[in-house]
């Protein structure tokens, strides 16, 4: 793919010990292990959401740095005190009100991905309900003045955002990329055609699973694994915009039992990259991840 984009292809989140939805024994093997060394050895990319309820410790993320190879590089999910006021009031019990000290201390977590260039983007994810109105354009523009150094990522999912075309022309403006999401399709969902906005492109696959996406856990909602098919439709979509910038991001969220890095690796292949083959761990009696 010469004279196109750059393509970093992984998941989003890489730890997922516990739970019914477990990694362990699906893409991890049992015992103990250092899972992002072994999930670096098939993916040059993955998405941090530990970021979205704290900020990082820059310990932390120094060591995750030197861990991963020389050419992976990580996306970081933005505080959602920045993105996220109400869920951050439920979680805290304290009013999301910025500081310049917020800024300051979420940046000096993600500075030691910054010193040794692994740093490839930063992601503000804004809820479903966050629309465009006179507060929500306040709200991004405070993202964009405060992190825009970075190569910046919106994902915005209301469909007013993408109703109104001074959306787009105001993210070229700031060279933010507007996040291409995959994910069931409601009334208030953002159009599923977004333009390019940036020498940046990013893309999130949520999966599919409509039936319990507003009533599933955090675990079940993401109960989809993409079939050949839908693997192949998400590839025209990458390459199209490959060929519009020069950096792209491509994330599955699917994690359910490691669906994502499942299909991550049907990406890869598809986009005819090299590739690893998963680890042979998937349990006899999981049918949905056996029926290939």
């Amino acid at each position: 793919m010469a004279d196109q984009a750059k393509l970093y292809i992984g998941t989003s989140g890489w730890s997922y010990p516990k739970g019914e939805g477990t990694w362990n024994g699906y893409f991890y093997p049992l015992g103990k292990i250092n899972e992002l060394e072994f999930y670096s050895q098939f993916f040059n990319t993955v998405e941090i959401n530990s970021t979205f309820y704290r900020p990082p410790d820059p310990r932390y993320v120094y060591n995750w740095a030197r861990r991963v190879p020389q050419d992976f590089l990580f996306a970081v999910k933005l505080w959602q005190k920045f993105t996220h006021p109400k869920m951050y009031k439920e979680a805290t019990g304290e009013e999301a009100v910025i500081s310049q000290q917020d800024v300051d201390v979420f940046k000096n977590g993600i500075e030691p991905l910054v010193r040794y260039n692994k740093l490839g983007a930063l992601l503000a994810q804004f809820p479903p309900s966050f629309g465009n109105n006179n507060f929500g354009k306040q709200i991004l523009m405070a993202v964009i003045k405060n992190f825009g150094q970075y190569k910046l990522a919106v994902e915005l999912r209301n469909r007013s955002w993408s109703d109104d075309p001074n959306i787009a022309v105001l993210l070229r403006e700031y060279n933010v990329a507007w996040v291409h999401i995959d994910e069931p399709k409601f009334q208030s969902s953002i159009a599923q055609e977004l333009p390019i906005t940036s020498d940046l492109a990013y893309f999130r696959f949520h999966g599919r699973n409509a039936e319990t996406w507003w009533s599933g856990d955090t675990e079940t909602r993401y109960k989809y694994i993409y079939s050949p098919d839908e693997i192949q439709e998400l590839a025209g979509r990458i390459r199209s915009a490959a060929e519009q910038t020069k950096l792209l991001f491509a994330f599955f969220n699917n994690h359910w039992r490691a669906y994502a890095p499942r299909n991550a690796v049907d990406m890869i292949r598809q986009l005819g990259l090299p590739f690893k083959e998963l680890p042979t761990l998937i349990p006899k009696g999981d049918e949905e991840l056996n029926k290939d």
